[in-house]
């Protein structure tokens, strides 16, 4: 799309009631970012498609056909690391749906007005499917193999190579039957209602999934993140799940993996902003099944202030979802991984014509392809840690996401 098209655009903004649901806004093709209740969906044919550099621009020439301007929202995810012939693309629908505040909910629509829109279905089925069997399930890489790649990395960690590693294994599942974005979608908000609910097309398929971790947002000039690291396993027994809690709070090893990226996050919003603060000491973050340390940032940008897009460009990857340094991470994670992560781990969100936006990491997600789902999961690998407990730390995610794939 040119600018001179973009011209010819015919731009449409309608307030809606705080009763609408955004799922009921996400249609086959298009993209879903929601928590608590905000955030944005789209349905409807693709306007137009830009590589998330060149992004702003793109909004910036279709804004000008919406009438108010700069509430015109450019989505998507974008993949851990770009290489090339796969690069990543954002892209401005033709239905958007955002609410930003309780009270602000509208529905864009951009393109040719005498182009009906398809009415987006609502989310069929009552309850979950049986379980996987066994032989539906196939782990890339196996646990012992994992296991021996994490033993691999701490050897190198120890012998002063890296301070960090996030490593990554998937489970293959084959559901025989068509997997469903909305349904699944649909679970995941319910069950974990505080994270960040999202559903985007990629090359191949769909990414569906919950993230409990901001990568950053900014509405205005007020910029926050909230990244975590070092985990914990959480239980039904609330003396034993409140002990989980506390080692985790006292852990040595955790602290240092969480300190690695707080420092990144640091080093890098410092710069941007007039002011900013952090919490002095993680705190905990409960999500259903796992305990986290969790930091949380929020500063006032300078001016001119950065995009949205251009302070997610400027923290992707942290040590998170990579480790530290960055390229011997890379590296390590090229040779113990046997797959390419695609959009996991990578930023998944939405910036508008002004600037603001939200972006989380995919994480607790699949990619859906029909009837075939590749799940993800990782843990961050450093001196301390120790093969077999990294090994559960990825089999609990999977279980809790095999659960949720039921309704899919």
């Amino acid at each position: 799309m040119s600018a001179g098209e973009a011209a010819s655009l015919d731009g449409r903004v309608e307030s809606l009631g705080d009763a609408f649901d955004l799922l009921a806004g996400f249609g086959d093709g298009g993209f879903l970012f929601e928590r608590g209740g905000l955030g944005v969906a789209t349905s409807g044919p693709t306007i137009a498609t830009a590589s998330p550099p060149a992004t702003s621009r793109m909004l910036a020439d279709v804004d000008r056909s919406v009438r108010g301007g700069g509430r015109t929202v450019a989505v998507g995810s974008v993949r851990f690391r770009d290489t090339s012939g796969s690069a990543s693309t954002l892209s401005i629908a033709t239905r958007t749906v955002r609410r930003s505040a309780i009270g602000e909910t509208i529905r864009i629509e951009v393109g040719d007005p005498g182009v009906s829109h398809p009415v987006v279905r609502t989310v069929g089925g009552s309850g979950p499917n049986e379980p996987f069997r066994p032989g539906q399930l196939r782990g890339v890489p196996i646990g012992d193999a994992y296991a021996a790649a994490v033993a691999d990395l701490v050897a190198r960690i120890r012998g002063g190579e890296l301070r960090k590693v996030v490593l990554a294994r998937t489970i293959q599942v084959q559901a025989g039957r068509p997997l469903d974005p909305r349904r699944l979608a649909h679970r995941l908000r319910a069950v974990n209602p505080d994270a960040y609910a999202f559903a985007a097309p990629t090359a191949t398929g769909t990414i569906v999934g919950a993230s409990p971790e901001l990568l950053v947002s900014r509405f205005g000039r007020e910029v926050r993140s909230n990244p975590l690291a070092g985990s914990a396993a959480r239980s039904g027994d609330p003396v034993q799940d409140r002990e989980n809690g506390a080692r985790l709070l006292g852990s040595a090893k955790d602290h240092e993996e969480h300190a690695i990226v707080v420092e990144a996050i640091a080093e890098t919003l410092e710069p941007l902003c007039r002011e900013l603060s952090w919490d002095p000491e993680p705190v905990l973050l409960e999500t259903p099944n796992v305990w986290h340390l969790s930091t949380r940032f929020r500063g006032l940008l300078r001016e001119p202030a950065p995009s949205a897009l251009d302070l997610m460009l400027e923290l992707h990857p942290t040590p998170a979802v990579a480790g530290e340094p960055r390229d011997g991470a890379f590296a390590a994670i090229e040779r113990l991984e046997p797959f390419d992560r695609g959009a996991y781990a990578g930023p998944v969100g939405w910036v508008d014509a002004r600037g603001d936006g939200e972006w989380a990491i995919a994480l607790r997600c699949a990619e859906l392809r029909g009837e075939h789902a590749t799940m993800y999961a990782g843990a961050g690998i450093v001196g301390e840690s120790e093969p077999a407990a990294e090994l559960d730390e990825t089999e609990r995610k999977f279980r809790a996401f095999l659960d949720a794939l039921r309704w899919g």
